[in-house]
């Protein structure tokens, strides 16, 4: 957790160069989530694009964030008629094609496909540990990118996705957005962080891979893991 002094300066400059150094030396994912739909089958490769920025117009509304106000992540919510995880926010991503050239060709292409993104505007910082999502049978490797020219974006395919929208992550910082999910499964409840924002709930992989790096990087401040969050979409 930073000081009051060293918050980062507008346009976070310090935010990029935290995020290459966490991309080289890695991370180890803590997830308490439930394996029991995780089928025989091998896993299948994908990515999904951590996409860092600058906000040009929705400023943060916490006060006193760890990080510049007008630092932002890019999201989007996913269909609800998808077959897994519909309805939840996500980042844009997907699986790897065998045109890809690895994860992070494969991150920019689904970006582009799912929220327009300009590719040629997106600096990738490098790739963090693949983690395992098991309802969904898919090993994802969380490409943290960094926004060199912000291009519009919005939801391109609406049987993807319905909605795309940049997020302060001071906001998500904010000790009053943050929260736990609970699912119950054979007398067994699994825990996981979430975020609330804007109306929006935040939760399962995006939330493990956002709070994660957070901790990693030091931005989290405390807040009450206690609190209780039951998103509207939670569906096994």
């Amino acid at each position: 957790m930073r000081g009051d002094d060293e918050r980062f300066e507008p346009g976070s400059p310090d935010a990029r160069a935290e995020l290459l150094a966490l991309c080289e030396r890695g991370i180890t994912w803590y997830s308490d989530s439930p394996r029991f739909r995780l089928e025989p089958a091998p896993t299948r490769p994908a990515a999904v694009l951590v996409l860092f920025g600058a906000l040009d117009d929705v400023p943060a509304v916490s006060g006193r964030p760890p990080v510049a106000r007008d630092l932002d992540v890019l999201l989007l919510r996913r269909a609800a008629t998808l077959g897994s995880h519909p309805g939840q926010i996500a980042f844009p991503g997907g699986r790897l094609e065998a045109s890809d050239d690895g994860p992070i060709a494969a991150a920019l292409r689904e970006a582009a496909e799912e929220t327009g993104v300009d590719p040629d505007g997106v600096e990738p910082l490098g790739t963090l540990a693949p983690m395992p999502l098991p309802v969904s049978n898919h090993l994802v490797t969380p490409v943290p990118a960094w926004w060199t020219r912000p291009s519009q974006v919005a939801a391109v395919d609406h049987d993807e996705s319905v909605e795309v929208f940049r997020v302060p992550v001071a906001d998500l910082l904010d000790p009053a957005n943050r929260g736990t999910t609970a699912l119950t499964f054979e007398d067994r409840t699994f825990r996981g962080p979430a975020f609330t924002v804007g109306g929006r709930v935040v939760w399962g992989f995006t939330a493990l891979v956002l709070a994660g790096m957070f901790d990693e990087l030091g931005w989290s401040v405390p807040w009450d893991q206690d609190r209780l969050v039951q998103p509207d979409d939670l569906r096994r």
